[in-house]
C-alpha cells in the first residue's frame, strides 16, 4: 500500500503558469506529485484532443521539490492521457487540474480547457477537481486560496468522488480573511453574448476578434455564481454523461 496518494497534476494556462505552480506547492503537502501541462497556454480548448499532428512529452524542471514534471505540446485532455497511458506506473489517486486563472463558474464549464483536463481524468475513472481562481491576471494572488484548496482535496481523497462525476471548484478574488466559506452549488444558467470585433488587415483580408459579456440568467441563491458574488468558494459536482435522461420518455412518444 503506498504511503502517500500519487496525485497528477495538470492546466490549461501552461506548464509556467503561476497558477499551476501555486497548485504544486499545495498538492506537494499532500501526495506525490507529477506534473503533465501543456507547453504553451490552451485557454478555451474545451475537451479537443490531437489527432493531426504528433504529440511531444518530454520531462522539464522549472521550480525545485520532489515533483517530477512533464511538458506536452497537446492539449489539456492530451495531457491527461499521456500521463495515464505513458508516463505513470499506476493509475493516480486524483487529478487536479488548475489553478486557473479566471472564472469556470456557469457555462465556461463548457469551454474550460481547465475543466476538461479534470473530466477527462474523470472519463479515465479517476477522481478529479478542477480549480479557478476569479483572477484573469498572470501575477494573480493564489494564496488566500491555499488552505481551502487544501482543505477540499483532502476531504475528496478521505470520502472518494463516485464515478462519472468530477467537481468545479471557483474561488472569488478576496483576501482571505474576507473568504466567507465553501458553499455546494449547481451551476447558473448563464450564457455569453458574443460581440465580433471586425477589423480589416493591411491587405484589406477581412478578420475577427471575439469579444462579449456574460450574462447571468439566474436568479437563484442556490449557484455558483451567487456563491462568488457573495465571498463564497463554490463547489459544482459535474457529470459528464450528458444525457437528458427525463427526455427520453417523451420522445419515444414520437412517431418514430
Amino acid at each position: 500500500m503506498q504511503d502517500k496518494p500519487l496525485i497528477l497534476i495538470t492546466n490549461d494556462d501552461g506548464i509556467t503558469a503561476p497558477g499551476l505552480r501555486a497548485l504544486i506547492q499545495i498538492m506537494n503537502k499532500i501526495g506525490e506529485v507529477v506534473v503533465v501541462a501543456p507547453s504553451s497556454p490552451q485557454s478555451g480548448m474545451g475537451h479537443a484532443i490531437t489527432i493531426d499532428s504528433v504529440l511531444t512529452c518530454n520531462p522539464i524542471t522549472i521550480d525545485e521539490g520532489p515533483q517530477l514534471e512533464y511538458t506536452c505540446s497537446g492539449t489539456p485532455a492530451d495531457c491527461v492521457k499521456l500521463a495515464v497511458n505513458e508516463i505513470l506506473n499506476r493509475k493516480p489517486d486524483l487529478c487536479v487540474s488548475g489553478i486557473n486563472h479566471g472564472s469556470n463558474s456557469s457555462i465556461n464549464v463548457i469551454y474550460s480547457g481547465t475543466m476538461s483536463a479534470a473530466v477527462e481524468a474523470g472519463i479515465e475513472g479517476i477522481p478529479a477537481i478542477g480549480f479557478s481562481l476569479l483572477d484573469f491576471n498572470w501575477h494573480a494572488d493564489f494564496k488566500p486560496a491555499a488552505e481551502a484548496i487544501k482543505k477540499i482535496t483532502l476531504n475528496a481523497l478521505l470520502n472518494g468522488i463516485p464515478e462519472g462525476i468530477v467537481l468545479n471548484v471557483n474561488i472569488p478574488k478576496l483576501k482571505e480573511s474576507e473568504l466567507k466559506g465553501i458553499k455546494v452549488c449547481r451551476q447558473a444558467n448563464g450564457v455569453w453574448k458574443e460581440d465580433f470585433d471586425k477589423r480589416k488587415n493591411p491587405s484589406g483580408k477581412e478578420y475577427y476578434w471575439l469579444s462579449g459579456a456574460f450574462v447571468n440568467k439566474d436568479k437563484g441563491q442556490d449557484t455558483d455564481v451567487y456563491a462568488l458574488e457573495t465571498g463564497y468558494i463554490s463547489i459544482v459536482p459535474v457529470q459528464f454523461d450528458m444525457t437528458a435522461h427525463h427526455m427520453i420518455q417523451k420522445i419515444n412518444t414520437w412517431d418514430l
